[in-house]
């Protein structure tokens, strides 16, 4: 069966039906012009929206709908760990066309449902719409204390860098299935937990997630006018992801440091701050210090993923 033998109004239903019941934080959810999410006192909202297209974010020769579905939400959770703020609710804005298999349409939801479930952020509403490729527009709803939001901004000279878990695992996944050697299964773990911990955290300055590459992340955060030398020896890298990439021909130092997808959080800090072994203990999760922000402006800013 193919969504135009479903209809629009058999496919929202069947997304509704698959959502289930919301949680209490949900005064109005799905099946209404918008939704209706209950913050707590003393609480700011963070709103963040992603798009996923076909062929630009994801090939379904090269991975599952579910899985597109699944990444597709730790992805855009990543930019709520980021703010620093707990998620509320997601919408979805799914554009297909008409010859697209249902089954297809359920597996991307499934896969979305998967990481909404446990990720406490509850699938609120969203939109269904004709397309010539898939797509997947994800907006999602957060909260943070109020004046604790993490932001890109504030980095100053002698601030040190730090980033959390392993840089260039996604990259090297996505060479190995471009080569046609394994389909695409990683989904990227968005550091919720640890970006509440840093809101709360005396000392850190500035955050970002990695989202289009180390180098290009890091740019954000310095501005024209700073920058940093990365020591490659200090990149946090997992186990045998050197040898791997020298098995495949590939630079392991730009593939670490441009291959995006990481969904790590960057982040710069100065004193008071804790220690980077500190910070690993507080935030349950390996931190590395990675340099050390200079006045100057960078040589070059190349690297990393552009759209334009």
């Amino acid at each position: 069966m193919q969504l135009r033998d479903l209809g629009e109004f058999g496919l929202i239903a069947r997304i509704a039906r698959a959502a289930g019941r919301a949680p209490a934080h949900v005064a109005i959810g799905i099946g209404d012009d918008a939704a209706v999410l209950r913050a707590r006192a003393g609480e700011e909202i963070v709103v963040t929206t992603d798009a996923f297209v076909e062929r630009v974010h994801f090939r379904f020769e090269r991975q599952s709908a579910r899985h597109v579905g699944r990444f597709a939400l730790a992805a855009c959770l990543s930019d709520l760990a980021a703010m620093g703020a707990r998620p509320l609710g997601v919408t979805a804005a799914l554009a297909a066309p008409p010859r697209l298999a249902v089954a297809t349409a359920d597996a991307l939801t499934r896969g979305l449902l998967d990481g909404a479930r446990r990720h406490h952020c509850p699938l609120v509403g969203g939109n269904v719409t004709r397309a010539r490729e898939t797509s997947l527009t994800l907006t999602a709803v957060g909260a943070v204390a109020k004046g604790r939001a993490l932001t890109r901004r504030g980095t100053r000279a002698g601030d040190r860098v730090l980033v959390t878990g392993v840089l260039g695992a996604a990259a090297l996944a996505r060479v190995r299935a471009d080569r046609g050697r394994r389909p695409l299964t990683r989904v990227p773990e968005p550091r919720l937990r640890a970006g509440r911990a840093l809101a709360r955290t005396r000392g850190v300055v500035a955050c970002i997630d990695v989202s289009d590459g180390l180098a290009a992340d890091l740019a954000h955060l310095l501005g024209p006018r700073l920058r940093c030398r990365l020591d490659p020896a200090r990149l946090p890298v997992a186990r045998g992801f050197q040898r791997a990439c020298r098995g495949l021909g590939l630079d392991w130092r730009r593939l670490a440091q441009e291959g995006g997808e990481d969904y790590e959080l960057l982040f710069t800090v100065r004193p008071p701050a804790p220690s980077a072994e500190r910070l690993a203990r507080r935030l349950g999760l390996p931190v590395r210090e990675i340099g050390v922000v200079e006045r100057g402006a960078a040589a070059s800013r190349a690297g990393g993923f552009r759209h334009f």
